[in-house]
């Protein structure tokens, strides 16, 4: 990276892999009961892991524009890196702060309590 130009697309790679990171937690049942206080329906969970998806993807881009190939792949590993360590100690600390990330999941889709459990016999 020698210029200003290479400086944003590590910034913009970082925000990706931030963003992406936190879409694959609250894709997760779990991380997202924790973040709304509820289920969200099956289908958000997948939108959000195919956004996380894209988002991880579009920060590999991001490093491979501002670098050459080795030195953007070890960089998007290292920011993969961080923005895990970022999101966990966000969920450990304030996981309401990831709803941030996915304003379009709203009041009526999460929030729900989960149905019951049968027992098996």
């Amino acid at each position: 990276m020698h210029d200003a130009a290479g400086a944003v697309w590590l910034l913009a790679a970082a925000a990706c892999a931030l963003s992406g990171m936190g879409w694959l937690a609250l894709a997760m049942p779990g991380h997202a009961a924790q973040a709304w206080g509820g289920v969200s329906a099956p289908r958000s969970l997948r939108v959000l892991r195919r956004a996380g998806a894209c988002a991880l993807a579009l920060a590999l881009g991001g490093c491979l524009a501002a670098d050459h190939a080795s030195m953007a792949v070890l960089t998007w590993v290292m920011l993969l890196a961080a923005s895990a360590a970022v999101t966990a100690f966000v969920l450990a600390w304030r996981p309401r702060w990831l709803r941030h990330l996915a304003p379009w999941i709203g009041a009526g889709n999460a929030g729900r309590r989960p149905a019951p459990r049968r027992a098996k016999l």
